[in-house]
């Protein structure tokens, strides 16, 4: 998987470059590695790359390369990956390709890793918003945004790169030495893809090893036993009062009791009207944050700075409107039960709409754990009676309504009119669809967008 493999930017001139993957990060490893003069050829199952450097596996597996790069989304026991490394041609991925570059273009350049199931694009992005009110010159990538190699190799020279990490990406990756890192959370996910919930753990776990901090999330009792037998250095975070050497809640105040001079005392890092919004799951992420942000050396009060000036992007508990006492919101990035979880506590009568594709992951607890919050829901999608049988088993009371996809262009537009008729004043309609959105839409973005879209024509403009 790349751990002896060691890339020097002389050696790319002219040579033979087969990137696996034609994806964003595919594409992104090809403009990069031209740069640097090598013959870059793309590949992947799909065939979809419209390009003349674009080939299929079957004629990849033939040729003769010096060096694949792989993309995330393929799996290191792929039929075409062995066959890579039957033939002993030097496999790595983008994250430890882009590692290697660094030690040579930015040497002094430190990473600072997210990972967790649920929360790491907006913990990500308020880690970089920290660090930028500190003066540093800093960067958001991986998972979002930018590539790691474009942050890389792209001519701005950062100071620091925060990169949020899939579990996809990790499973590749063994080369970076990062700062710090933060486990935000971990629940059922991509179970599809990695086989079970055990190999899932692991390779979010991976990290930790390349990692000289760790900021763990103690309200998680999976993460707190799955990390328990790691010696280096952790430092938690809670939405309880925090212990020495923890961050924490005290009444309404966000304290840190571990990065300061004396834990035995604590300072403030922002009041919890600041953060924005304040469901739990935010206070969470925002006090991860501020405890890479504190890691980094960043002062209390740039952190608080930021914290009051940052706001969580679109599709991520969004409110679309307030209209007749009914709040519209979408969190259409709510791709698994766990994120939709929290998004369900943090409301309390909930006209919810859901569905699409599971991805492996099991239902009942999201169900459970909500079913005092939901009043009806709306279910969509090729799973959609994954949570219908919950529902109807847990909590029969609860009114389901499915709306079929026969014409997938105006499907929001449906389930916006139904929503519409359902919900009453006090009533907040959800978009939290604990499933992925792939059978339906482009992508989770599209699926938020035509809600919005929907939300916006059909309530807004009534």
């Amino acid at each position: 998987m790349g751990g002896k493999i060691i890339v020097k930017i002389s050696e790319l001139l002219e040579a033979k470059v087969l990137v696996v993957g034609a994806g964003i990060t595919g594409k992104s490893v090809a403009r990069e590695l031209t740069k640097f003069g090598a013959t870059v050829t793309l590949t992947d199952e799909k065939r979809s790359v419209d390009s003349e450097e674009s080939i299929s596996i079957d004629e990849a597996i033939q040729g003769k390369w010096d060096l694949a790069v792989v993309s995330p989304g393929w799996r290191i026991d792929h039929p075409f990956i062995a066959k890579l490394r039957a033939r002993e041609i030097e496999i790595i991925s983008e994250v430890d390709l882009a590692w290697e570059l660094r030690n040579e273009i930015c040497p002094s350049q430190k990473w600072i890793g997210i990972t967790g199931t649920n929360g790491k694009t907006t913990t990500v992005e308020l880690t970089a918003a920290m660090l930028k009110a500190g003066d540093l010159k800093v960067t958001a990538c991986g998972n979002l945004g930018d590539t790691v190699i474009e942050a890389v190799c792209g001519g701005l020279s950062f100071d620091w790169l925060v990169v949020e990490l899939s579990s996809f990406q990790l499973e590749w990756s063994q080369k970076p030495k990062f700062h710090s890192v933060a486990i935000l959370n971990i629940a059922d996910d991509h179970v599809d893809w990695h086989k079970d919930f055990k190999n899932y753990v692991s390779a979010k776990l991976k990290i930790l090893d390349q990692a000289e901090q760790v900021i763990l999330n103690a309200d998680d009792g999976e993460l707190v036993l799955a990390t328990q037998s790691w010696k280096g250095k952790k430092t938690y975070f809670t939405l309880d009062s925090p212990r020495p050497g923890e961050l924490g809640l005290v009444e309404n105040l966000l304290i840190d009791r571990s990065f300061v001079a004396d834990s035995q005392e604590a300072s403030v890092i922002a009041e919890l009207v600041e953060v924005s919004p304040s469901a739990p799951h935010s206070v969470s992420n925002t006090l991860a944050a501020a405890g890479l942000a504190r890691s980094a050396g960043i002062s209390h009060q740039d952190i608080r700075g930021a914290i009051k000036s940052f706001s969580p992007g679109s599709h991520r508990i969004e409110t679309v409107l307030e209209a007749d006492g009914i709040l519209w919101i979408n969190d259409s990035k709510a791709t698994n039960p766990h994120a939709a979880q929290a998004s369900l506590m943090s409301q309390l009568s909930v006209v919810w709409i859901a569905g699409g594709l599971a991805k492996g992951a099991n239902m009942s607890e999201l169900i459970s754990k909500t079913k005092n919050r939901i009043k009806v829901a709306i279910l969509i999608g090729t799973d959609r009676e994954l949570i219908a049988k919950e529902i109807m088993e847990q909590a029969p009371e609860i009114k389901i309504i499915r709306v079929d996809d026969t014409q997938s262009d105006s499907l929001m537009e449906r389930v916006v009119k139904i929503a519409k008729v359902e919900a009453q004043s006090g009533d907040s309609v959800l978009l939290a669809p604990a499933c992925a959105s792939m059978d339906q839409f482009i992508s989770y973005a599209d699926r938020g967008d035509q809600f919005s879209k929907a939300v916006q024509e059909l309530v807004a403009q009534k």
